[in-house]
């Protein structure tokens, strides 16, 4: 892989991992555009891990206080002190709880679907067909922009519910955080908070799914080259500005505007397949 092309694709990743319009899908039209057919698993591995650092950042402070709850939690229960009246009186604990459940039908499709994975991540068909899904969601979805008198905590079924979206959008072509999101919202969260969940729930998902690849890379030879640092800083860079953009829009009710592209993307896809 060619130096450049590590970076665009990079850029790729960055834009598209936050975006509601598919990492996984638009990584593997890049590679088919670039010809880039042998196994790139370091690679792959490296541009995750810089948005995973972006989400890092910018959630910093939500992670750290729910951090500081589950050790509360812990210590006491180490302790054998009352601890089931945290979780109705420390909403960080209750959100690391819920984090933790959602993550549980994440794993559990995420390591079905890897035995498919050479099935569907070769096949720009199903790329094509999935983002034209993905533009789908997304468009019903502006019709669940609660306002603040009918919108719903989160419980253990929303938080389930998007762990199972999540696992799904495993499939290259269905965005992870549109689904995510999107289910939210059909789920009765506000948008702001929709958002807020899916992005921490992301963090066991994309630490998950690397720690697992981690182990072929080394079988394969762990190498990490020039290309795959570049492509990693700039997947960092790009994420955290498709993130805090993506946020803005959230918040602004501007969530579905991305539908068109991914209709437009998913058409022009299997349009090059057919014709």
């Amino acid at each position: 892989m060619e130096l450049y092309q590590g970076i665009i694709l990079g850029i790729i990743q960055g834009l598209t991992e936050f975006l509601p319009v598919s990492s996984s899908g638009h990584l593997v039209l890049g590679q088919i555009f670039f010809g880039i057919t042998q196994s790139q698993l370091a690679f792959d591995i490296s541009v995750h891990m810089g948005t995973l650092l972006a989400v890092l950042v910018v959630y910093a402070s939500n992670i750290s206080a729910m951090l500081v709850s589950v050790f509360n939690f812990i210590s006491k229960a180490i302790l054998l002190k009352p601890v089931a009246h945290l979780f109705k009186e420390d909403k960080n604990l209750k959100l690391a709880y819920l984090i933790l459940l959602g993550s549980i039908p994440t794993a559990l499709i995420g390591l079905f679907l890897k035995q498919f994975e050479h099935i569907l991540f070769s096949s720009a068909v199903l790329v094509g067909t999935m983002l034209i899904l993905t533009g789908t969601i997304l468009w019903v979805s502006r019709n669940y922009y609660f306002t603040e008198n009918k919108k719903k905590g989160l419980g253990i079924k929303q938080a389930l519910i998007i762990g199972v979206g999540q696992g799904l959008a495993v499939t290259p072509g269905i965005s992870r955080s549109g689904t995510t999101i999107a289910l939210g919202m059909f789920l009765g969260l506000d948008r702001n908070n929709a958002a807020q969940f899916s992005f921490l729930l992301s963090i066991p998902a994309i630490l998950g799914a690397q720690i697992l690849s981690i182990k072929d890379m080394i079988n394969n030879g762990l190498v990490i080259d020039p290309v795959t640092i570049y492509a990693t800083i700039a997947s960092f860079i790009t994420g955290l500005i498709a993130l805090k953009l993506l946020l803005s829009l959230v918040h602004s009710g501007r969530f579905h505007i991305f539908a068109p592209y991914c209709w437009l993307i998913g058409s022009l896809v299997l349009l090059s397949k057919f014709i």
